[in-house]
């Protein structure tokens, strides 16, 4: 990687390089903060499909008579759009206007909620997900590079990424109490369905709130070969990883995905090498501490997903509660990392982003390591609740320091693509951590005996040899799954020691721009 100055002085005008900015955009037009409810709405809404689905999915599948074969496409066919498209989606925003592409993928997510909501066969429920994954990647970098455009004060964008962080950290526990609560008292098209007037408000809501932004400037034509490459290489990836967890790391289908993403993405980093016009500057993430911080981004939500998802079937495998009560037992989470994200906003311009970046890792590896210890005997009040809050107290201290620390310093032409930038890595490494625990978690189970089953004489279903064994190797694997995660939550504290460098004197050295006052 480019070293940090170097790599910074590269992003910015010539003026910009020698000017400190230490003025707030004019305040006679506060609007902007209405325009980040806005935009927090909307992000919600993106960020809890893919969690508000998963109580859902098995009432669905009943109802569209959907085999179990194809059943994970009701998860897949969202997450491969939206992690492959992300990059074009930032970079449209950056060439077409933020504030456009924002409301199209607001439009375009409000009508395929519908679709998949009404879908009458497994086919139009999957291409409704599917195009819902589509928007998605024009919505979520569109609306993070609005922040970043819009706040450019230190304190007030560290306060407007904090608003983001809480709804992005919290957004998929909430998911699963109100796909709970949807699923149990009305029906699961309803966790679908539920998208389109709430998009129908946000977009009202934009086209009011949000200020007009002035598209950047392109000096040659679409890098086309570099959206195919890297658009069809993540697709690879991510559904390679979808496949491990199917089909197991050594099958041929899993390999070949990988191995044909690889050859894509290495592909796409000659295009963009190359290219006058690149879909994505290598020097946003060649800087050291950008570097960081898209790594922290990877990282985190490898071991969080395999949280929210083991304690899931926890809940309700294990515990044999309901999809709402479950949901519920998630509530201090979301709850947390608000609280903590609101604290993160004022620390961080006194104390710069590692500090806070170091303490919030640290504090996510003591809850997973606190949650590893959980058996037979645990109760939520004493063992997973302080878990929870630990972990969320973490979480709300990384995202707001890693997004303020991944868009330091990005011109504005750029903003689009290095959000986008910042949710790939978030969206891929959800992916990761799924696929990844899922597997390590169905090896625990076999070599603990869990997996020996029977079948029940009466109904002819499987059952377990020995119920209390099962229950006890079952705990156990999760155990493992945590302790991974306690692990990945090290390797980011890692990241954090050694790869960010900004202080908080640099941290709020940010380039101003005519759009950015105008906001």
């Amino acid at each position: 990687m480019a070293s940090s100055d170097t790599a910074i002085s590269q992003d910015l005008p010539d003026h910009a390089t020698t000017e400190k900015v230490t003025t707030s955009p004019p305040a006679g037009n506060s609007r902007r903060w209405y325009a980040l409810v806005i935009i927090a709405l909307a992000q919600l809404m993106v960020v809890l499909d893919a969690s508000i689905i998963t109580i859902a999915v098995p009432y669905a599948q009943a109802d569209l008579d959907i085999s179990d074969a194809n059943r994970q496409w009701a998860l897949t066919a969202y997450t491969l759009m939206f992690g492959g498209l992300l990059l074009l989606g930032g970079r449209m925003a950056d060439y077409l206007g933020r504030r456009r592409m924002f409301l199209i993928g607001l439009a375009g997510f409000a009508a395929s909620s519908a679709m998949a909501g009404f879908a009458w066969d497994e086919m139009s429920f999957f291409a409704g997900r599917a195009l819902q994954g589509v928007f998605a990647a024009m919505l979520a970098p569109a609306a993070l590079s609005l922040i970043t455009v819009t706040f450019i004060e230190q304190r007030e964008r560290a306060r407007a990424f904090a608003v983001y962080a809480a709804v992005s950290g919290g957004g998929a526990a909430i998911g699963l109490i109100a796909g709970g609560a949807l699923t149990e008292y009305f029906s699961w098209r309803w966790t679908l369905l539920i998208n389109t007037p709430i998009a129908i408000i946000a977009a009202i809501g934009g086209v009011l709130l949000i200020v007009r932004d002035r598209p950047s400037k392109r000096t040659g034509g679409y890098d086309l070969p570099g959206a195919i490459t890297v658009t069809l290489g993540l697709i690879s990836v991510v559904y390679g990883f979808t496949k491990a967890a199917e089909s197991g790391w050594g099958a041929s289908s899993t390999v070949i995905l990988f191995a044909v993403g690889a050859i894509l993405l290495a592909a796409f980093v000659v295009i963009e090498v190359r290219t006058p016009n690149p879909l994505l500057p290598l020097r946003i993430p060649g800087d050291i501490n950008r570097g960081g911080a898209y790594l922290i981004a990877f990282i985190t939500p490898t071991a969080m997903f395999s949280m929210f998802l083991f304690l899931s079937y926890y809940f309700q495998n294990t515990l044999g509660y309901s999809p709402l009560k479950a949901g519920i037992l998630f509530l201090p989470f979301p709850i947390t990392v608000i609280i903590s994200a609101g604290i993160t906003s004022s620390l961080l311009p006194r104390f710069g982003p590692r500090p806070m970046l170091m303490l919030g890792t640290g504090l996510g590896t003591l809850g997973f390591l606190y949650l590893a210890q959980l058996d037979s005997d645990a109760t939520w009040v004493s063992h997973i609740l302080p878990s929870e809050i630990l972990i969320a107290l973490g979480m709300g201290f990384v995202f707001v320091s890693s997004q303020s620390v991944a868009l330091h310093r990005i011109k504005e032409s750029d903003a689009g693509v290095a959000s986008a930038l910042l949710n790939t890595s978030q969206q891929v490494g959800g992916s990761v951590g799924i696929a990844l625990l899922s597997t390590i978690v169905a090896q625990a189970l076999s070599g603990q005996g869990g997996s020996e089953m029977t079948l029940n004489p009466t109904t002819g279903e499987p059952v377990p040899v020995n119920p209390d064994s099962f229950i006890d190797a079952t705990i156990h694997s999760y155990d493992v799954a945590f302790y991974w995660g306690a692990g990945f939550m090290v390797l980011a504290f890692l990241v954090s020691t050694f790869m960010i460098r900004l202080n908080r004197h640099s941290l709020g050295d940010e380039p101003q721009n005519a759009a950015v006052a105008a906001a």
